[in-house]
């Protein structure tokens, strides 16, 4: 069954812009999340800055809107919101609170194989190598309690040798 793609006719800045939640995901597929320093909205299995989303997506200025009509446009594209620190964000388009960011194993399951970075249970960046990890903490000034590689499989997790 194919996901529901939303539309929203909306006025940014003085200019009207036709969205797509697929438009979403297509423009944010190969850029990495800025550090969230109070809201976030989910994209696939990441969070990301709601003013880095809609300039992303519109080509706007940071500057031409604020991050409140940022994260109320794309909760209204039907993508799920919440603020640093909070246990469950919620999604009013759907008024429930999304599961799979309750647990923060649970939101690095997707990651498997990466190297993720992590503060105040949260995951602040993934990357392929601990490397470009590194890098991209010290280009975004941030600083980690953890970092680690996510297991691939059950078994990698339990740390025994295969038989």
């Amino acid at each position: 069954m194919a996901e529901k793609i939303v539309v929203r006719h909306v006025k940014i800045a003085g200019r009207p812009f036709v969205l797509r939640s697929s438009d979403v995901e297509r423009a944010l597929h190969s850029v990495d999340p800025e550090p969230i320093a109070s809201h976030f909205v989910v994209v696939g299995t990441r969070r990301f800055p709601p003013k880095q989303v809609l300039s992303e997506l519109t080509g706007l200025d940071r500057a031409d809107f604020t991050t409140h009509q940022a994260r109320r446009t794309l909760i209204r594209l039907g993508f799920p919101a919440g603020r640093r620190g909070v246990a469950a964000p919620h999604s009013p388009v759907h008024g429930q609170a999304v599961p799979a960011l309750e647990r923060l194993a649970d939101r690095m399951r997707p990651l498997s194989g990466q190297w993720v970075a992590i503060k105040d249970d949260d995951i602040i960046h993934a990357s392929r190598s601990p490397q470009e990890l590194v890098g991209w903490l010290g280009q975004h000034g941030q600083r980690a309690d953890s970092m680690f590689r996510v297991p691939e499989d059950e078994l990698a997790s339990t740390g025994l040798a295969p038989l």
